[in-house]
């Protein structure tokens, strides 16, 4: 792993050129723009590539020795023989930035050796810029995260699937808050980070680019991300495909994983 100056320096690109890419899509966010379906009848908007295209001239200028991967962008798998690799989610959330949510991001991260050294989601209808660094932390608007644990008899805010959500509060053995739906899944894990919910679920079919800069943030904000077996997600291989995944403050990992797997039977896409 590159030393902290190395990541540090990884970090201020990420995140200049987020906020830069946060500006781009505000000039769409609320202005009907235009919308095209890919495979699988998933939304992909004239913000995407333009917000695509700006990160990867930029991101690559800068260190033109790093791979790349984005939702966007076609895989060449040249990036399998780099030693970092840029991991891109234009915006994340479309469904929810052409409807008009706010609760989209723009997702970069820095991946080495299967795991995100430097990581960040934009924000920019929520005024938030989220950051973390590997070892370092993770901070909103450059105030430190921190995961909450919920205390003894609270309720437990549960974001995910809206048929885990539905279910959760019959298979928790506390109470249960069904937080609102979050169209972003990157900021859905996130949330963990920001204390603003206890558990996240992921189902089967997330991609790199959906979770590696969340990933980072929720780690380094004291929480964790791990799919069913309890293992750590790898990045950067030839399958950019995962598992069922959750996320939860660190302390709780044992009982939510429990009751993800509980929960695994219902059908919904994040």
């Amino acid at each position: 792993m590159p030393d902290a100056e190395h990541i540090m320096a990884d970090l201020d690109l990420l995140t200049e050129l987020g906020v830069a890419a946060g500006e781009l899509a505000m000039k769409w966010f609320g202005q009907d723009p235009q919308v095209w379906m890919k495979e699988g009848q998933s939304p992909v908007s004239e913000a995407d590539y333009a917000i695509d295209q700006f990160l990867q001239k930029e991101l690559l200028a800068a260190r033109p020795e790093y791979g790349w991967l984005s939702e966007e962008t076609d895989d060449n798998f040249e990036r399998l023989h780099t030693e970092r690799v840029f991991v891109v989610d234009p915006i994340d959330g479309t469904r929810g930035f052409i409807a008009g949510s706010q609760q989209w991001c723009i997702s970069i991260a820095v991946v080495e050796q299967g795991r995100p050294i430097a990581g960040v989601l934009e924000c920019p209808a929520l005024q938030q810029t989220i950051t973390a660094q590997a070892s370092l932390g993770a901070w909103c608007n450059r105030q430190p995260m921190s995961a909450d644990q919920p205390s003894a008899g609270a309720p437990v805010r549960v974001t995910g699937p809206r048929s885990f959500q539905k279910d959760a509060d019959r298979r928790l053995s506390r109470p249960v808050n069904k937080l609102p739906f979050v169209p972003s899944l990157a900021y859905r894990i996130a949330m963990i980070g920001l204390g603003s919910a206890d558990l996240s679920l992921a189902r089967a079919s997330a991609k790199d680019w959906d979770l590696a800069a969340a990933d980072l943030i929720v780690h380094e904000a004291g929480g964790c991300l791990t799919d069913m077996k309890g293992n750590k997600p790898e990045y950067n291989c030839e399958d950019v495909r995962h598992g069922a995944l959750i996320a939860c403050a660190a302390p709780d990992h044992k009982e939510m994983l429990d009751l993800a797997i509980k929960a695994m039977n219902n059908g919904d896409k994040h």
